[in-house]
């Protein structure tokens, strides 16, 4: 990495994105696209789950998505648990990107993709990788779990899945929000334990024998969090996660390929990484009650995680889902327009 790679701040480019943020949560409709030109570049690559995928340009995102989005949760509101900001390892530091993770949280007063309104309030679990050039946004990647706002309007779109479902809290430590600069030797720490973590993953797709628990023990703390996507669910302790999410889908996959991140940056206890996609793999059978596969399939996926003492303490997921199984021929958010989920 080079020289400055852990700097003090990036302040200024955090302030860009929480001014974003505070001119679009506060946008009437019509203002809108306005907000997304004035923050962001004329070319800005917007990158989203299905059924979004890649948009190009702040008004047909604000067209596409910001717009329908608002219109369904009335009353909007953000609720940041994280925010950070880092130099990219990805490009050994050439840019800066700004990520924020939390709920938007609304009124679900008209349908969005189908899924009809409650008239209640909903949580959208989101997160967000912004890249900031010459004072604009010029990516974006917006994850969110959609599955987990269908269960909130009491629809089924998985069979049972191996953990918790739930509204996901933010950090144990309730320190995630780092809208002041952190000391650059903790951010260095905090991506050093998520390369140890990521190149165990390696070592057992080689074919190392060890026990699961045991691989998981050199990377993580004995009372892990992992906040994983609806479909999957929530789930605590090593022992666990190995038996409820890490061991089933080890079991449940073949010829997995790393296509390697976009991003990847950490700032003090905090860091991160996104794909687009992350992984390619074919399924055996079993994962999320689904059938086997010979087809290979894309994860897109966010990974945001907190750092205690050496170790990961925290980690919260967001895997496109409706993508990879569409990619298997399931399309859950067609199939709701034909089958009763409830």
């Amino acid at each position: 990495m080079q020289k400055g790679f852990f700097q003090v701040g990036f302040q200024a480019e955090k302030q860009i994105v929480r001014d974003f943020y505070t001119a679009l949560d506060g946008a009437e409709d019509s203002d809108i696209e306005g907000v997304l030109t004035r923050f962001c570049s004329d070319n800005l690559l917007w990158r989203g789950f299905y059924p979004f995928n890649e948009i190009t340009g702040p008004a047909a995102v604000s067209t596409q998505f910001w717009r329908p989005l608002r219109a369904a949760l009335s009353k909007m509101q953000r609720r940041m648990d994280i925010f950070m900001a880092g130099a990219n390892a990805k490009d050994n530091g050439q840019s800066v990107w700004v990520a924020s993770m939390g709920h938007l949280m609304g009124l679900f007063d008209a349908p969005w993709l189908g899924i009809p309104p409650t008239g209640k309030m909903v949580m959208l679990r989101y997160c967000a990788f912004h890249r900031i050039e010459h004072g604009k946004i010029t990516q974006e990647a917006m994850f969110f779990d959609i599955p987990h706002l269908m269960m909130q309007a009491g629809l089924q779109p998985f069979p049972p899945q191996t953990a918790a479902h739930m509204v996901q809290p933010g950090p144990l430590t309730h320190d995630g929000l780092l809208f002041d600069p952190q000391p650059p030797e903790e951010g260095a720490k905090t991506l050093i334990a998520i390369d140890n973590m990521v190149n165990d993953l390696k070592v057992w797709q080689d074919g190392e024998e060890e026990s699961l628990e045991d691989e998981l023990r050199r990377s993580w703390t004995e009372d892990m969090l992992w906040w994983g996507p609806a479909g999957i669910g929530a789930t605590y302790t090593i022992e666990r996660y190995a038996k409820q999410h890490s061991g089933p889908f080890r079991e449940s996959f073949k010829d997995r390929v790393f296509n390697g991140h976009i991003a990847k940056i950490s700032e003090g206890h905090y860091g991160g990484f996104f794909g687009w996609p992350n992984l390619t793999l074919t399924a055996t059978g079993g994962f999320m009650g689904l059938p086997a596969s010979n087809l290979p399939a894309d994860m897109r996926v966010i990974d945001i995680y907190r750092r205690d003492g050496d170790k990961l303490a925290e980690n919260w997921i967001f895997i496109d889902l409706l993508y990879f199984w569409k990619q298997q021929g399931l399309d859950v958010l067609g199939r709701m327009q034909t089958v009763p989920y409830r």
